[in-house]
């Protein structure tokens, strides 16, 4: 199926309630952990403004833009409600402790 997959470091390489950036050709894929080690892909830029989603504060599974302080789930890279919008978000997967993500970004994202 999607062979498009890079592996991006360990889960221990992750902040808790932060993120790490991995730059790709298609742009910057911000990589987050919560303070329960789950860890959520997003492109890093808020559908606000652009906004640098990487270097919000992780609140349970949503982060909150460094810029306007939009909300944005992890889990589906949608705005909370009252802001509408959609960070293009991409599959991850941890085995071993190692983090892969893929470099195809899933559908949900309504005017990616």
């Amino acid at each position: 199926m999607n062979e498009n997959w890079i592996q991006v470091g360990r889960v221990d390489d992750i902040p808790r309630q932060g993120a790490r950036v991995i730059t790709t050709a298609a742009g910057e894929i911000a990589v987050f952990r919560t303070v329960d080690d789950e860890i959520f892909a997003l492109r890093d830029k808020c559908p606000h403004k652009g906004g640098p989603l990487s270097q919000g504060i992780v609140h349970g599974k949503k982060v909150a833009c460094p810029l306007h302080d939009w909300k944005i789930n992890l889990d589906t890279g949608l705005a909370v409600a009252p802001d509408v919008g959609c960070a293009a978000r991409y599959p991850v997967r941890v085995e071993d402790g190692r983090v892969s993500l893929s470099l195809t970004p899933e559908d949900g994202c309504p005017n990616r």
